[in-house]
């Protein structure tokens, strides 16, 4: 018999008895849409938790600084964040790029408003590497010839008013009232001398403080986002480290750079040391035999590599938990399915013995019983991902509409997902029915004759 009639056959069988068989692929139904709804929750968590991750966590990047108590060491063996090291850095194996940055607490002035700017300076190249989504202009410029500063979505927070009762955004609820990209806003470098000069007081030589240089700066661009809206640069203000080091080499001529180091006697060195390196690793997996080289040398290393793989081990779990929840719902449908085929064999067992006195070969009688289990496994399986994805566009519209969630969406169905739920629905159709289709094959064809 061929395999095409097989499959007329038992199709044409199924529909003979409609009722038991929708009842049996409604079980079908269910167990397919709960694993697939259950996977999709566990690997959307997955998903929409690392993006998370990734906008305040590099995936592959290993913060360096320099080690944090040097204060019994000669001068010659500190260690400090320079070029030299850099280069040394980058012939460790696996290390892409390494960014520096130089970090300084400036002061910004507008009218009555005064802010706290964080500012980094950094590689353009590491700036365009953050994955900005800008709102406003553009970043930094290669070559544009004058210090251009890029403000973090958060940044104007950061103003406040010293006028009437004062008070920021903070206290007021109100960001205040200054264009980032369009007013004409002031910069003190060297805020300490700006504070000192401010309270009348005099130095150690007993003149009275000079007020520092007021700077006219370019915003190049402000970053896409409300003040609510968290990202590892929401409170930094961004510059081509480039452009900085020779506006701050001229500021403090002959005086030491806030933040920089110091010789015993306080003398500032003659080479800029940065304040931080981010090395940049070729694959997660390296991340942690990186920081351990570094850490070798003598520097503060450390990622988040390994916070992020038990994240992930934690996902892991809850993934296979949802599954495991799904397949019992599955397991019970299989049960289902058994039940249906051996009481198909029980109202048959005339035919197949008909068919055996007729010479059917047994072997295909088995198959047409497998048949008609995999063609439920197949039915429930195709309207158990029509209800799946209906479940999942439902889940993920509640989730975007709850304020309280953060996320977009919770429930992700990938197409490998598709294609193996499928292969399963099936597989479990047909393991259900193979030991009714054994039972069939081994039916005496005279005993089954005489059965009423």
């Amino acid at each position: 018999m061929k395999f095409i009639d097989l499959l007329r056959m038992s199709v044409s069988n199924l529909f003979k008895r409609k009722v038991r068989t929708i009842l049996t692929v409604l079980g079908v139904v269910i167990g397919v849409a709960s694993i697939v709804v259950m996977v999709s929750l566990g690997l959307g968590l997955n998903k929409s938790t690392m993006e998370q991750i990734s906008n305040y966590a590099s995936l592959t990047a290993v913060t360096v600084n320099q080690p944090w108590n040097q204060e019994g060491s000669g001068e010659k063996d500190k260690k400090f964040l320079s070029d030299a090291l850099i280069e040394d850095i980058m012939q460790i194996p696996h290390v892409v790029s390494v960014d520096p940055y130089l970090n300084l607490d400036i002061i910004a002035k507008y009218g009555s408003y005064e802010g706290y700017i964080q500012l980094y300076g950094t590689t353009l190249s590491a700036i365009e590497n953050m994955n900005i989504q800008v709102g406003e202009g553009t970043l930094p410029q290669e070559n544009a010839g004058e210090l251009q500063l890029f403000y973090g979505n958060m940044a104007l927070a950061n103003f406040y008013s010293t006028s009437g009762s004062g008070g920021g955004y903070w206290e007021t609820n109100e960001l205040p009232d200054i264009d980032l990209m369009n007013d004409s806003i002031l910069y003190i470098l060297d805020r300490d001398a700006y504070y000192n000069s401010q309270g009348g007081g005099t130095d150690e030589n007993g003149k009275p403080y000079k007020k520092p240089k007021k700077h006219l700066l370019t915003t190049a661009g402000v970053a896409a986002g409300g003040v609510e809206q968290y990202y590892n640069y929401s409170w930094n203000t961004y510059c081509d480290i480039n452009e900085l080091i020779p506006i701050l080499k001229k500021e403090f001529k002959g005086r030491a750079i806030p933040n920089q180091p110091t010789t015993s006697k306080g003398k500032p060195y003659k080479e800029i040391y940065y304040s931080q390196l981010v090395v940049n690793v070729d694959d997660m997996e390296n991340v942690a035999e990186v920081t351990q080289v570094i850490s070798d040398m003598g520097y503060e290393a450390y990622n988040d590599a390994e916070w992020i793989e038990s994240q992930q081990q934690q996902l892991g779990m809850i993934q296979a938990v949802l599954g495991g929840i799904g397949a019992v719902s599955l397991f019970v449908a299989a049960i289902g399915i058994t039940n249906t085929m051996m009481m198909s064999i029980y109202e048959r067992t005339k035919e197949i013995g008909v068919m055996k006195v007729l010479g059917c070969d047994m072997r295909n009688i088995g198959t047409l019983f497998l048949l008609e289990a995999g063609f439920i496994g197949f039915l429930g399986g195709v309207v158990g991902l029509i209800l799946s994805f209906s479940l999942s566009g439902v889940i993920n519209y509640l989730v975007s509409q709850s304020e309280n969630m953060g996320m977009e969406g919770i429930s992700y169905i990938p197409l490998w997902l598709v294609l193996l739920s499928m292969a399963f629905a099936i597989l479990v159709g047909m393991v259900a029915g193979f030991f009714p289709a054994r039972r069939a094959m081994k039916l005496s064809p005279l005993a089954a004759i005489r059965n009423e």
